[in-house]
């Protein structure tokens, strides 16, 4: 009879999200031994499908100020603590002809209260500073909103972590829970790759899955109200704007463009879902999106834009109704205690620019519960740049391929200048980490796939040369392919009109046509 693998630690966490992995940091550094467990790989919830913004508070002032009053004092910590990952770009919102002018006050006022700098700025100026805007604005303040990468702050996160002792298991399910006289003894995992289970026994099991708790609650037969909103956004082919733009009212749809490296992310949309596990972004989406964000920005009407991804947004449920909006984008932090298990948390809610004080709450019961008495210090110690994971930043490759100056570092992804020695770079550390080096793997720590041609070119290239230094072999480099190429497709599918048809038609010629990969895998 096969033996099934256990593992025992402190605290078991379940979620590989900036939640999870910041958890896991926070959790290390108080000498705390963690096991991190994530279904796919890091950062495949909504913090790998958000618009990289670090919020200054602004944005939330009139509607949520407790959230706001968060974001301000975190984002600002952040830049100081985690600089690497950020861009200081500054923000501004703007009210354009017909928007609401007792809001304006609103605004006002509020970021006042709440300490959030808001520097009203004269129209004028506002469209020097930033020509893309309508000429139709009648109203502009400045805010401290930067920009964020979400896959590098997660990455550095967990491997800081590991660093300290903390293990992750990517690609590993929770598939259930043994719960025994009030605790849950054991917690049953499948590897999703091999099928092989593995059972971890922990003192704490935190459920930091963000759109996925109340499902993987109900698992300990826990119950909790959250809302799934799903939230598309558009990235276009060039950076429209130096600094973030908000429109300057009551939150809502398509009202956000953000800068992020050498492209712009507009959005969002606000759409109840009932299984995170199945979104598109929407062609309805993509034209509301381009309609309103045009009316701040109207290059924006004959800008193209390469791809469009969402992500679902777990929100607490106060009964507000249908109107996602209104839901409060603090955080939640449950003690399941009236729940009948004692052992037993969920962290929720929340934004990207809150992360670490989710995970700082989080972490003092957590300790509280395990009798450790050592203080948090994520506040004060400054996130390591880690060397594994900066492949994220855009522009990082060019400058390096081209001070490098080596003839024989081909590239294989032209568009993002991503050479093979970045990947044999990236190869090298997911091994490291006990991984297997696949295509999406290697997308998610890199820009391979992310520019203009997303993937048409650069997706072959880079799955030849992982056959030729034998990192895969037989069938794998086609599945790989197709399921690379398919989450790609699912970006492009709302946004075929004009050059990106034309692109579509090379990418289905190339793939379908030559490689056959609109087969199944029995190839028939």
């Amino acid at each position: 009879m096969k033996t099934i693998p256990h593992i025992k630690t402190q605290v078991l966490i379940i979620g590989g999200g900036i939640t999870g992995t910041g958890l896991a940091r926070d959790l290390a550094l108080r000498g705390v031994r963690c096991v991190l467990v994530e279904a796919r790989d890091i950062n495949a919830g909504a913090s790998g499908g958000n618009h990289g913004l670090l919020h200054s508070g602004a944005r939330y002032a009139v509607t949520d100020p407790v959230a706001a009053g968060s974001c301000c004092k975190e984002g600002e910590l952040l830049k100081r603590l985690a600089p690497h990952c950020i861009e200081t770009t500054g923000g501004y919102f703007v009210a354009v002809a017909g928007d609401d002018e007792d809001y304006i006050d609103d605004f006002e006022r509020s970021c006042r209260q709440i300490g959030i700098i808001s520097e009203p700025l004269d129209v004028k100026e506002a469209l020097e500073i930033e020509p893309s805007l309508s000429p139709d604005i009648i109203a502009a303040y400045r805010v401290n909103d930067a920009t964020i990468d979400p896959f590098r702050l997660s990455l550095d996160n967990i491997a800081h972590a590991r660093e300290l002792g903390t293990t992750l298991l990517r690609f590993h399910r929770v598939v259930g829970f043994d719960r025994q006289a009030g605790r849950i003894q054991k917690t049953c995992l499948t590897d999703t790759r091999n099928g092989g289970n593995t059972t971890v026994d922990a003192q704490i099991v935190v459920n930091a899955t963000g759109a996925w708790a109340a499902r993987v609650a109900a698992l300990a037969d826990v119950t909790i109200n959250t809302i799934c909103s799903k939230g598309s956004l558009l990235v276009t082919h060039t950076r429209i704007t130096d600094g973030v733009i908000n429109r300057l009212r009551r939150p809502g749809d398509a009202d956000i463009l953000v800068p992020g490296g050498t492209v712009s992310i507009l959005g969002t949309t606000a759409e109840r879902v009932d299984n995170p596990d199945v979104i598109f972004p929407e062609i309805h989406e993509i034209d509301h999106i381009i309609n309103e964000c045009s009316v701040m920005v109207p290059a924006l009407v004959s800008t193209r834009c390469i791809r469009a991804f969402c992500g679902v947004r777990p929100l607490i449920d106060s009964g507000g109704g249908d109107d996602d909006r209104s839901a409060s984008r603090g955080f939640m932090l449950l003690d399941h205690l009236e729940a009948g298990v004692d052992n037993f948390i969920t962290i929720t809610g929340g934004k990207l620019t809150t992360y670490r004080l989710m995970a700082e709450k989080t972490a003092d019961l957590v300790c509280r519960r395990l009798g450790v008495g050592i203080p948090c210090t994520t506040h004060m110690v400054p996130l390591p740049n880690a060397e594994d994971v900066r492949w994220t930043e855009p522009g990082l490759s060019p400058r390096t391929w081209i001070a490098r100056q080596e003839p024989d570092d081909l590239l294989l992804c032209e568009c993002e200048m991503v050479s093979r020695r970045i990947v044999d770079d990236i190869v090298t550390s997911i091994r490291r980490q006990k991984g297997e080096p696949d295509l999406s793997a290697i997308g998610l720590r890199s820009r391979v796939g992310k520019g203009q041609c997303q993937g048409t070119i650069c997706s072959q290239q880079l799955t030849a040369y992982l056959y030729r230094q034998h990192q895969i072999a037989a069938r794998e480099g086609s599945d790989q392919l197709r399921r690379f190429l398919q989450e790609r497709w699912r970006g492009q599918y709302p946004l075929l009109w004009d050059i990106p048809l034309v692109q579509a038609e090379l990418q289905e010629a190339i793939y379908c046509g030559l490689f056959g990969l609109e087969l199944d895998q029995e190839g028939t």
